[in-house]
């Protein structure tokens, strides 16, 4: 049997996963002294205490919970929410195609829950950093207790300003815009692009999108894409494999595009 590593055992104040099946699955903290409880009964943190994570433990009611520890994806399935957040498929693309890279400057406009502003700072890591514009006090307060909870408040600046007045951050790598109105904030993402840096905006309906199209040609980025990604899950079940037959049918729009450089510019 192989050493397990110090950051594969479960510690007083860990963050830990606990799944019943793929329905039920709640995200905690593992205190010492304290217990978890849930419909299928109890156990105690002590138990899981000092044990490698990927173990099973059963209640008072002899029902058996497996303990992970959580993957971003997590987080941004349990993180709480006054408004749509984004799905983990649209968050996957908009760090592949959104430019986005560990080390990174990123700048956000609409931090909502924090919901994809902790994917963001997760990913950027410690060399990178993200700014994050909210202009509606309950959504900053709250995406504040969610990035607090999270433990990435070093890597991510909330900003309590109307990103239509514009950013006060210049020469950034990446651009991610999740608002009512992203038109009026494309020239403010403009100047604080580098060039050739991208920006990503994500919309819910079908009039958006030729609107945005316009607003960035004209503000010159190239490079033009849009995109809708629909996921299908499939239905895991010995001699039953098949889609299942509920989904998303659709969560939002996204597109890309590039800031090129003009005469202006130079």
């Amino acid at each position: 049997m192989t050493s397990i590593e110090l950051s594969e055992i479960i510690e007083d104040g860990s963050d830990v996963l606990i799944v019943l099946d793929s329905r039920k699955r709640w995200l905690t903290k593992a205190i010492t002294g304290k217990q978890f409880h849930c419909h299928k009964g109890f156990f105690d943190f002590d138990q899981i205490m000092g044990k490698p994570y990927g173990i099973s433990v059963k209640t008072n009611k002899s029902i058996e919970l497996t303990i992970y520890k959580p993957i971003p994806s997590d987080f941004l399935k349990q993180i709480p929410h006054s408004s749509q957040i984004i799905y983990t498929k649209d968050a996957g693309l908009i760090l592949l195609n959104g430019g986005i890279h560990p080390g990174c400057i990123v700048l956000e406009a609409g931090t909502g829950s924090g919901a994809l502003t902790s994917i963001l700072a997760k990913y950027v890591g410690s060399e990178g950093h993200v700014y994050t514009y909210e202009n509606r006090e309950d959504a900053y307060n709250n995406a504040k207790k969610n990035l607090e909870r999270l433990g990435l408040e070093s890597q991510v600046t909330m900003k309590f300003q109307d990103a239509s007045n514009g950013f006060d951050e210049q020469k950034v790598d990446a651009v991610v815009l999740d608002l009512g109105d992203p038109c009026e904030i494309i020239p403010h993402a403009r100047t604080a692009l580098k060039s050739g840096g991208v920006i990503t905006i994500f919309m819910p309906t079908y009039n958006q999108i030729e609107r945005v199209y316009v607003q960035l040609e004209e503000y010159n980025f190239g490079d033009i894409q849009a995109l809708e990604l629909i996921l299908r899950g499939i239905q895991l079940k010995r001699n039953a494999i098949r889609p299942n037959t509920r989904m998303i049918g659709h969560t939002g729009f996204l597109i890309f595009a590039r800031k090129l450089v003009g005469e202006k510019d130079l």
